[in-house]
């Protein structure tokens, strides 16, 4: 029913009679995050029920300060609202009020009845301060509010009512109707989690003063690339709805619902009933998980004591065990007190220790499990003397808890040829004895090995990750240099030390009987052997023109430096991500700029490095005599391999395009493209498909997807908000991507863009004394995300060399259980 009258707009001084008769009509026991409620007389201390008693009811309130005739965005909204409390199930219904008349907020027996209060004002002055404490004390008492679009103009002189709607529109805001798409990213949340990834609908949309994300938990965010949003634009991070516990109570704010029809949109109606089902605490929902204060940073690790790498080596790589103790491993840099030897005509040329260490959390404590003796010490320099090889990765047997199995990938010194400049890159399997934290060496099994360059620098990968299928994935660098190529495909066939190329990746990444460039993905057997699984991209037993020109191992090819990769056992998905080549800008006669590059990887395939990258972008070929004259552009639907370095098939499969790429221009450019599918690679006309996204500076370091553990007790434990969420993130936090995405299942497999994006910069610190240098991230069986920090050098462990530990303090959803109500039956 609607109670419609005229406010009394008189300012009076509130007394303390007004004060504890409102209170006495509320609850008594305001929830989490609450400021002291006024503390009401004796005579009201035993009060118990909640606002609302024994049924459900909601006040909308839409007085205006404006005079002149009520809006017919008021009369929408209350007609759907209160389809929305006769809908649904009988115990999720709600009896509504509608009153312009803002005396209500002062009758403290009329607010107690109430479990919600919607504010559909126009905006404005509309509470005298008597009116404003008595909405205070309301949330004070666990009361629920929810403020739809014009509402967060409302009270302007009021600090407490910002807090309430979490931030206020931009004087500049535009006012015309504009079609947008909507980010839906929390999908949990009654108000979002039924509606579409991405939602596209007409609205006006405000811009904000000042961001509240962070302040508040942002549930949905309109992408400003889809309309125009004016000067007062926001930028990528655009929150249009939010929520949080708010003073004893909770607040709902979504800057929808500024048109008429909004309020016939079913996807509307469904926004506006869950926001009302929480508030009236029907149901109960986290509107906690992104509030910045809710999480803390911890560094686990102290420095090293000088000279020694007791605490920890070159960062490059975490796993943690199921008893929630971390392993981290260090590559082979060493600190500044050891000399490092380039000179090839030493036999100790290049030699390190790569460093296993153990962290723990139960006695807080580090032990230097074991050190192996690798090539990969040779520091900084050109491209022809320093290297990333050394100990690159590490991973634990599924059965870990009883077998005590942890597998390496490295490069150990004793198979460096110094003649022709090679080495043998392996991937073992050791035993670790739980009691002591100690890597027994000598139990060492030699799974798989094989042939790289070392005369020259770089990319050697190094992750590897499980599924649940019990198959093993090895990532490997295209082991080729960064320069001759001039920044673009890495693709000069010319320059070779003792007949070995180590300038033209198609001999590596793009060579189908080559094992460097890939993931590779083969099933450990108890003996220390492997099997080949099923759905590889080959057999191992394709030809052409004769022998054997494949390996089986090989499940992606076509992938450059892939640092990081994680498998989602719960999907059997695979996540991974790769840096790019060093051009700084795009070339409309070799091709793309460097692409950094992230991609889910659902099957078997060809992800396109040197031939093409981003969303199948070819580079132009070249080929010997003359490697600095162009040839044709590369077909990336097929391609072809006709180095004089390749000994695989020169027909390959398809490239996949990737789901993620930025350059230093910004996220995923693209172009025009021409008759034949070339783009145009004119700055002038790109698109910045991922407008999140910047470059400069760049090397993708890819993260885990999150699964919450709904029978899990850990008090630290990441909220169910991040479940299914994939972590991106970048080497350095300059403008670098540290970012949680969510991805279409419809579309991810084949390259399609991420739907929905949100910074995680200020829950995983950036800056000199936080995380600067991100190297790796995973979450332990606490929930809680472990990360590397590689420190402020390179090919060395420093004083900001730290394993940190990020955990959740803000507790479960509300309200709490024992304060949900009943609806009207």
């Amino acid at each position: 029913m609607h109670l419609r009258g005229l406010s009394t707009r008189g300012r009076i001084r509130v007394t303390a009679v007004a004060c504890a008769t409102l209170v006495a009509g509320l609850l008594s026991a305001p929830a989490a995050d609450a400021r002291p409620a006024p503390e009401p007389p004796l005579t009201t201390m035993s009060i118990k029920s909640p606002p609302g008693g024994p049924h459900v009811r909601v006040l909308i309130f839409h007085g205006s300060a404006a005079a002149g005739d009520e809006s017919p965005v008021v009369d929408a909204g209350i007609e759907a609202v209160e389809r929305i409390g006769l809908s649904g199930p009988a115990d999720q219904r709600f009896e509504v009020e509608a009153t312009d008349d803002a005396s209500v907020f002062t009758d403290g027996t009329r607010m107690g009845g109430y479990n919600a209060v919607v504010f559909l004002t126009g905006g404005g002055d509309v509470l005298d301060p008597e009116q404003e404490a008595g909405l205070e004390a309301y949330m004070e008492a666990g009361g629920g509010f929810v403020g739809v679009h014009d509402a967060a103009r409302a009270e302007p002189y009021s600090d407490w009512f910002t807090g309430l709607i979490g931030a206020r529109p931009a004087t500049s805001s535009p006012t015309a109707v504009q079609r947008a798409t909507v980010e839906v990213g929390d999908r949990r949340h009654p108000a979002t989690g039924a509606l579409p990834l991405e939602w596209k609908r007409p609205d006006r949309w405000p811009n904000w003063v000042k961001n509240p994300s962070g302040e508040v938990h942002t549930v949905a965010r309109v992408r400003e690339s889809t309309y125009q949003p004016g000067a007062s634009a926001n930028g990528t991070d655009h929150p249009v709805s939010w929520c949080r516990d708010y003073d004893g109570g909770r607040s709902f704010y979504t800057g929808m619902g500024g048109t008429v029809s909004s309020y016939d949109e079913t996807d509307f109606r469904t926004h506006l009933r869950g926001a009302l089902l929480w508030t009236s605490r029907l149901v109960q929902a986290d509107c906690k998980a992104t509030i910045t204060k809710n999480y803390q940073a911890e560094r686990l690790t102290p420095a090293n004591q000088p000279g020694r790498n007791d605490q920890i080596g070159e960062p490059h790589g975490l796993v943690t065990a199921p008893d929630g103790r971390v392993l981290y491993i260090g590559r082979g840099g060493a600190d500044s007190s050891r000399p490092v030897i380039t000179d090839w005509n030493s036999p100790d040329v290049g030699k390190g220790k790569g460093q296993v260490h153990v962290y723990d959390p139960a006695t807080k404590k580090v032990t230097l499990a074991g050190e192996l003796t690798v090539f990969g010490n040779k520091g900084g320099g050109d491209e022809l003397v320093k290297v990333e090889e050394g100990l690159l990765g590490i991973e634990l047997d599924p059965r870990f808890e009883q077998n005590g199995w942890v597998y390496l990938h490295y490069t150990p010194h004793s198979g460096v040829d110094r003649d022709t400049r090679t080495a043998e890159r392996r991937v073992s399997r050791f035993t670790l004895d739980p009691a002591t934290n100690r890597l027994d060496l000598g139990s060492e099994k030699v799974l798989l090995k094989w042939p790289v360059q070392v005369h020259s620098c770089c990319h050697a990968g190094g992750g590897m990750t499980w599924d649940s299928k019990g198959n093993l994935y090895i990532a490997t660098g295209d082991n080729n240099s960064s320069g001759f190529s001039g920044g673009y495909s890495g693709n000069n066939p010319q320059p070779n030390f003792k007949g070995v190329s180590f300038a033209d990746a198609r001999r590596t990444a793009g060579n189908t009987h080559n094992l460097n460039g890939k993931i590779l993905r083969i099933h450990p057997e108890p003996d220390g052997t492997y099997t080949l699984p099923a759905g590889n991209l080959f057999t191992g037993r394709e030809t052409e023109e004769g022998g054997g020109k494949t390996r089986g191992e090989i499940y992606v090819m076509g992938v450059r430096n892939p640092a990081r990769i994680f498998v989602d056992r719960t999907t059997d998905i695979l996540y991974a991500g790769w840096v790019g080549p060093d051009a700084g800008e795009p070339s409309p006669v070799w091709g793309p700029a460097k692409y950094d590059t992230f991609a889910v990887i659902t099957q078997a395939g060809n992800r396109g490095w040197p031939y093409c990258m981003g969303n199948k972008q070819p580079y132009r070929d070249r080929n010997l005599p003359d490697p600095s004259q162009p040839l044709g552009w590369y077909d990336c639907d097929h391609p072809k391999n006709e180095s004089p370095n390749n000994d695989g098939l020169v027909n390959l499969p398809p490239v996949t395009g990737n789901n993620i790429w930025y350059s230093p221009q910004g996220g995923a450019p693209d172009y025009p493209r021409d008759a034949n599918g070339v783009p145009s690679y004119r700055q002038d006309q790109a698109t910045y498909r991922l407008p999140w996204l910047k470059g400069g500076g760049q090397a993708a370091m890819n993260g885990p997807v999150y699964r919450y553990d709904a029978a899990g007790a850990s008090a630290v434990r990441w909220p169910a908000y991040w479940d299914g969420k994939w972590f991106v993130g970048d080497f350095y936090d300059a403008d670098q991507p540290r970012n949680a995405v969510v991805m279409d299942p419809r579309t991810q497999g084949s390259g399609g863009l991420p739907v929905h994006s949100e910074s995680l910069k200020k829950i995983v610190p950036v800056g000199n004394d936080g995380i600067k240098n991100l190297m790796d991230w995973k979450f332990g069986p606490d929930g809680a995300l472990y990360v590397l920090d590689y420190g402020r050098g390179f090919f060395t462990s420093d004083a900001k060399s730290a394993l940190w530990r990020v955990t959740y303090k803000g507790g479960g959803p509300t309200p709490a259980a024992d304060r949900l109500a009943r609806g009207t039956r």
